[in-house]
């Protein structure tokens, strides 16, 4: 294997509070040193002044299509996307077609990452047969298989006696259960934000409400049989509230929340751009600045993208009949440093939330620059400006708000294993 020296960049290791500038040593796949005036004999030197050193970004929430809608993705160009954006895990969603309800699907996709991705992948298998609500799967054996969590991720498990016995299945064999909560009763046709942008758009609106009671229901369900519920894409500042709440009663609760969600308020639909439409939707002002506060103080535990590629005749619709979702890997970073910069949180404090804290939710190493640990390392330059382009990416896909806008901030360069599968200047390796 490989002997690679990262020399001289500002190492930012939350497993242990680490932020100062030192040189990481690479050996065998696995973290060898850390340190200041490391050895660098017969080591690739890397140089990284000025840069930060992380632990590899872990993503909980990302759709990579395969199987069955691989001409918008595919595990591989998804595992590539992810490594240009520093992740170098990624959890995927179980909306394939199959779904992904039944372990040899599970396997299938393990296979196919082995092939051909550069990025970890975890299958998150579904929670329901079909992502129908109705019948739970086979949970024993799809975590044999490989999965590291249950979701119906894109559908909400509506009938709340399933959900329970899904909560209940899951502390059994210890994995979380991820909820898209959003009562689809309540938003019925709606596309946008209920407020006064789904009144100038004339769109059929979405209410913060229908995710506020689903996140209550299942709080509460959870709390009851004390079972480990993460709430994914949190959007509505009723629902950082009732997170909140709940983990001060003691409630096994973990959340994510977007980049976009932290980022772009509805106003961003205003001009019909339906690389703007999300699920659930971008929110008011008010929203965000909750989601914000809410990352801030821990009541939400990680940054996960909701990576969600369609291909460009899908989004070339009018805003009601397109699909929901955007691009998330390759901005990730860039649109997440605005926290930074504006003094929200620490560069450490924000590795945390992308790196240290997902790999601990679904339990899976990463997150950590500890001697002995994996080599899954990302460097980064905090100050570089780029303008970002989806057509020169490593999707298959392109839709992105951020198309064409200036970036401050970007990945330089990503290790997984102890093997550089992508840097700046040369691309995915």
């Amino acid at each position: 294997m490989r002997k690679i020296l990262i020399r001289g960049g500002r190492v930012l290791d939350p497993a242990s509070d680490r932020d100062e500038t030192a040189d990481v040593l690479i050996e065998d796949g696995k973290i060898r040193a850390v340190g200041p005036s490391l050895d660098a004999t017969d080591a690739e030197v890397v140089e990284a002044k000025g840069c930060w050193v992380a632990p590899g970004f872990v993503d909980l929430h990302t759709h990579l299509r395969e199987p069955g809608q691989e001409y918008k993705e595919d595990i591989g160009s998804g595992g590539r996307s992810a490594v240009a954006g520093g992740f170098t895990s990624v959890a995927c969603m179980a909306n394939t077609d199959p779904v992904n309800d039944d372990p040899a699907m599970t396997d299938f996709i393990l296979d196919r990452a082995q092939q051909s991705s550069p990025a970890r992948v975890y299958p998150v298998a579904a929670a329901t047969k079909g992502l129908k609500g109705k019948v739970m799967t086979e949970m024993s054996a799809l975590k044999a298989a490989g999965a590291v969590a249950f979701s119906d991720d894109g559908k909400t498990i509506m009938d709340a006696a399933v959900m329970r016995h899904v909560l209940e299945y899951s502390k059994l064999v210890e994995c979380p259960v991820i909820t898209h909560a959003e009562d689809r009763k309540l938003v019925a046709n709606g596309v946008v934000n209920e407020g006064p942008v789904s009144t100038k758009l004339g769109l059929p609106a979405n209410p913060s409400l229908a995710e506020d009671v689903m996140v209550v229901r299942d709080l509460m369900l959870a709390e009851m049989v004390g079972a480990h519920l993460h709430i994914a894409h949190v959007s509505s500042k009723g629902a950082v509230a009732a997170i909140r709440a709940a983990r001060e009663r003691g409630v096994c609760v973990t959340a994510e929340v977007t980049p976009h969600h932290l980022a772009l308020t509805d106003e961003a639909a205003l001009g019909y751009d339906t690389n703007t439409k999300v699920a659930p939707p971008l929110r008011s002002a008010a929203d965000v600045l909750a989601c914000r506060a809410g990352l801030v103080d821990g009541t939400i535990d990680a940054i996960a993208t909701d990576h969600a590629p369609h291909a460009v005749h899908e989004k070339d619709l009018e805003f009601t009949l397109a699909p929901p979702g955007l691009l998330g890997f390759e901005t990730a970073f860039s649109v997440v440093m605005d926290l930074v910069r504006r003094s929200e949180l620490s560069p450490l404090e924000l590795m945390r939330r992308m790196s240290t804290n997902p790999a601990k939710i679904i339990d899976r190493p990463g997150g950590s620059l500890a001697v002995g640990e994996l080599a899954d390392v990302v460097i980064l330059d905090p100050e570089l400006r780029w303008v970002y382009d989806p057509a020169k990416g490593y999707s298959k896909s392109q839709n992105s708000p951020w198309a064409g806008k200036e970036m401050h901030g970007r990945v330089v360069a990503t290790i997984v294993g102890g093997v550089p599968v992508y840097d700046v200047e040369h691309g995915v390796l």
